[in-house]
């Protein structure tokens, strides 16, 4: 934010006080009192009685300010006002902010240049790169009218916290006029004090009013570490604005960086690297196969260890990034940050209004998630996939063909096996550890463990792809024959195995799959079927146990029918030594199911693999690049809620009885590679939908979120400080999973869109604003069935949201050029159903701040009544090109 001028140390001198020009060696300086988080200083000004070189001129003057640091010796060019035209006492609506991490002090001096702008459209941000000390050259097209300075302390210390400076000429002889510095304090304002200001502004005289409010604090102070754990590099600017009843309100903008940017995809690298080396492992682990299949596992597994090694490249090249916290647009062609998001910001809006509650409005802008390192050239992921797809099927004898749903659930089995397994493990040592205590209470809370896992487990597998799968790989081994079962069993045989058990003799382990015997097709339903046997044999030597320690003259174990089927019947003597061989048996006949059910659910995904080589994985590649960059907004954008609504019960019931509707406003065309972007950009929001977010209690200061989970299955765990987590409802500190709603409406508004829809084709945007309609439909059904009306977030429109739904609807299906109406409605539909905002253009540069620009002076407007001759104005004010 700052440029540093080529001063010399005597220029630079003669702003400091004396003592501190004299010796600089180890200065001690006043620190500014300040609320925590809040900017250090900010201050609004204006100016009256200018002098003009010429009589009869109309002044176009802002205001360019400077910082003396005290322990420096040279001039900072800090900021800039707007331009006010045509005016001798112009009041200038942007005002100065210093953020929190700011060197200023109460020695530090500020130093106030005022400019005349002769021709306002020649005038750029040059303004701000303007040497304080020169007057421009004529063909810059403008003066210097006067200057003045003064020290911070005076302006704080003041008692009416004003100051009215002196305007002089360079020289320090001319009197030009004067300017008067406020300073501000967001919420706090003169002791019912009223400062009436007229102005003269397009011709036109305002009487403007600040007056004194007391104001309800926005969120908790005890909310700031875990926010500074993933906001950097804050950049505030500071507003004043005039309602229709002629009264002040105050806007403070703040644009921050995240940490997130960076800290998401690399988690998310290091769980895709885990999972491909379980699933190499796993493809490795399948056995002896035949040369046509075993030629094949060796073509994935050297792409697949190929793309491994890229994974883990990436992750290292990311360990070693330093320096901004995000990625900018002139990198998003950079591979080594493909995975990382572009441009992703938090922009806040804090209003500050007489008579309403201050107000917070977010909106987070980032670049489209997209693949732009990979490419454009044959579209994005939408077309891909669904090319891919349709070529898959077509195969031929190569492979064996599974629908994306049955890859799906290949891939869930494995991951419940991977977690299943040690759970029951775990539960069952406890168990032993429970009878080796003689402890009847804890040896029924583990058993009750151990039962609720295991069938879960049971449960798993009973599923047709299992069996297919199992004789599908048999049929891959070398010299395999089959073996038509006798009977077929049904449905209902399968789901009465835990009722019908036979003696423990009759559970026998069984080999692995054989490779040069028969097969029987049955044998996958008695080996699942085992662990349910063994499992109610260890229920009912449990209960026989706490039954004879209770009752020991009592003999209902000859009337239990499952316990008669259990070899062990003795109930004297040692707990341990009775469980010990039941709780064994169950192990085994787990560890039988888990080999069998991995080789055969490993042995499908190496079918998804080997029907696409390479294409499959490239296009995973993509699918996790994009995702990546999706994720890390997602992730910013759900702790930002959570921290604003941390004292909203509506609110945080909403969260965990509907979830939490996100809403993407996609300024992207439909004509070359911008389409290819919003199809990778739709299936990315998309994938968002099986992402679970979980809050927890933080245990140390680390309060960056942990991902766990696999593709397709994430779940987020946000950390929260321990004073923070308490005012969570119950549920949520349960620990209970918060689904995510993201939807994205997209309508190109720039040039290349004139192009698309004059010569191109716009019906990828129509299908998917058509798709996200139904699915914003979807949430407000659920929102309406489960959550009362008094929930809703209380706006000054006077219509409902199934009416702007219906009007949302009409403008989808209208079909309109450029019909920013859509925009409009979905972002404040979101806003009623207390939702995230989005805004994605191509880089979240141009068209993102004109988009966000105009959606805060539409609610400074609607909301806060805005004055209507300031709408214009505040949106220049608003659109102001940074300073440097």
């Amino acid at each position: 934010m700052e440029i540093k001028e080529e001063r010399s140390s005597d220029e630079a001198q003669q702003f400091l006080p004396s003592s501190q020009a004299d010796s600089l060696g180890e200065p001690q300086f006043t620190s500014i009192r300040r609320i925590a988080n809040e900017p250090k200083l900010e201050f609004s000004l204006a100016c009256k009685d200018l002098v003009a070189a010429t009589r009869d001129r109309k002044l176009n003057t802002f205001i360019q300010v400077s910082v003396v640091h005290p322990a420096e010796h040279i001039l900072t060019r800090y900021s800039s006002t707007e331009i006010v035209e045509g005016t001798r006492d112009p009041l200038f609506l942007t005002g100065v902010t210093f953020p929190p991490e700011y060197p200023i002090y109460e020695e530090t001096k500020i130093k106030l240049t005022v400019y005349d702008v002769k021709d306002k459209s020649q005038d750029t941000v040059r303004t701000s790169v303007l040497p304080d000390h020169k007057e421009p050259r004529a063909d810059v097209g403008r003066s210097f009218l006067g200057c003045t300075t003064f020290r911070v302390g005076d302006l704080v210390k003041s008692k009416e916290q004003q100051l009215t400076l002196t305007l002089r000429t360079s020289d320090g002889g001319k009197t030009v006029g004067t300017i008067e510095v406020n300073l501000v304090k967001m919420g706090e304002l003169e002791d019912g004090e009223t400062d009436h200001i007229t102005t003269d502004t397009q011709d036109q005289k305002c009487a403007l009013v600040r007056e004194c409010t007391a104001t309800e604090g926005i969120s908790d102070k005890d909310n700031l570490p875990s926010l500074n754990a993933v906001l950097k590099n804050p950049i505030c600017k500071l507003y004043r604005f005039p309602t229709s009843d002629n009264k002040w309100m105050r806007i403070r903008e703040q644009m921050a960086e995240t940490t997130l940017s960076f800290h998401v995809p690399k988690e998310l690298i290091n769980l895709h690297i885990k999972e491909d080396m379980r699933r190499n492992q796993e493809l490795k682990d399948l056995g002896e196969l035949a040369p046509h299949w075993d030629n094949m596992r060796k073509s994935v597994i050297a792409h697949c260890d190929q793309m491994l090694s890229m994974y883990q490249d990436t992750l290292a090249e990311l360990g070693k990034h330093t320096g901004s916290s995000f990625k900018s647009s002139c990198s998003k062609g950079e591979k080594t940050l493909e995975f990382i998001p572009i441009n992703l910001h938090l922009q806040r809006m804090h209003v500050h209004s007489p008579r309403l509650k201050d107000a917070l409005y977010d909106v987070i802008t980032v670049g489209a998630p997209a693949a732009h390192f990979q490419g454009f050239k044959n579209g994005g992921l939408r077309k891909l996939l669904s090319k891919f797809e349709a070529e898959r099927r077509n195969t031929g004898y190569q492979c064996i063909y599974y629908s994306p749903e049955n890859t799906a659930k290949a891939k869930e089995v494995l991951s419940n096996i991977n977690h299943l397994q040690p759970l029951i493990s775990s539960h069952a040592d406890l168990l032993l550890n429970s009878a080796s205590q003689h402890s009847p209470d804890s040896l029924k809370n583990s058993l009750k463990m151990l039962s609720e896992k295991t069938e879960l487990f049971v449960h798993a597998f009973k599923d047709q792809l299992v069996r297919s799968a199992l004789l599908a790989l048999y049929t891959a081994r070398p010299g395999c024959v089959l073996k038509k079962p006798a009977v077929p069993r049904n449905s209902a045989e399968e789901g009465s195995d835990l009722q019908h058990q036979d003696h423990p003799s009759q559970i026998k382990r069984q080999d692995s799959i054989p490779h040069h015997s028969e097969y029987d097709e049955e044998e996958w339903d008695r080996v699942w079927a085992n662990v349910g046997k063994s499992l109610n044999c260890v229920i009912a030597m449990v209960d026989r146990l706490l039954e004879k320690d209770s009752i020991s003259s009592i003999k209902e174990g000859e009337n239990d029918p499952s316990a008669a089927d259990c070899k062990v019947l003795r109930t004297d003597g040692d707990w341990y030594e009775q469980l010990y061989p039941l709780v064994i048996t169950l192990k085994d006949c787990m560890g039988e199911v888990v080999t069998r059910a991995k080789q055969s659910m490993a042995f499908v995904l190496l079918q998804e693999l080997a029907c696409g080589l390479p294409q499959c994985l490239m296009l995973t590649l993509r699918r996790d690049i994009v995702f990546s960059q999706a994720l890390a907004g997602l992730v910013c954008g759900f702790i930002i809620k959570l921290h604003t609504g941390l004292h909203d019960q509506g609110f945080l019931q909403q969260l965990h009885t509907v979830g939490l509707l996100v809403q993407y406003e996609g300024l992207l065309s439909t004509y070359s590679e911008e389409a290819g972007m919003l199809e990778d950009m739709a299936v990315g929001i998309s994938d968002l939908q099986k992402v679970m977010f979980k809050v927890i209690e933080a245990k140390s200061e680390d309060f960056l979120p942990v991902i766990t989970g696999r593709r397709e299955h994430y779940v987020i765990e946000v950390q929260l400080p321990a004073k923070m987590f308490e005012l969570l409802p119950q549920e949520i500190k349960e620990g209970k999973l918060l689904r995510m709603y993201p939807v994205l409406f997209n309508v190109g508004i720039n040039e290349q869109q004139t192009l698309a829809e004059r010569f191109g084709d716009t019906t990828l945007q129509e299908n998917i604003n058509q798709e996200n309609l139904e699915l914003l439909k979807e949430y407000y059904k659920l929102f309406t069935e489960k959550m009362p009306p008094d929930c809703l977030p209380h706006f000054q429109e006077q219509n409902d949201l199934k009416g702007l739904l219906e009007n949302l609807h009409q403008n989808i299906q209208a079909k309109k050029r450029k019909n920013v109406e859509i925009m409009w409605l979905a972002a404040t539909i979101c806003r009623k159903l207390n939702g995230v905002r989005f805004t994605c253009c191509k880089s979240a540069k141009d068209r993102t701040s004109m988009s966000v620009t105009l959606e805060q002076c539409s609610i400074l407007r609607d909301e806060h009544q805005l004055h209507k001759d300031f709408f214009i104005r505040a949106l220049d004010c608003m659109r102001r090109f940074p300073d440097v």
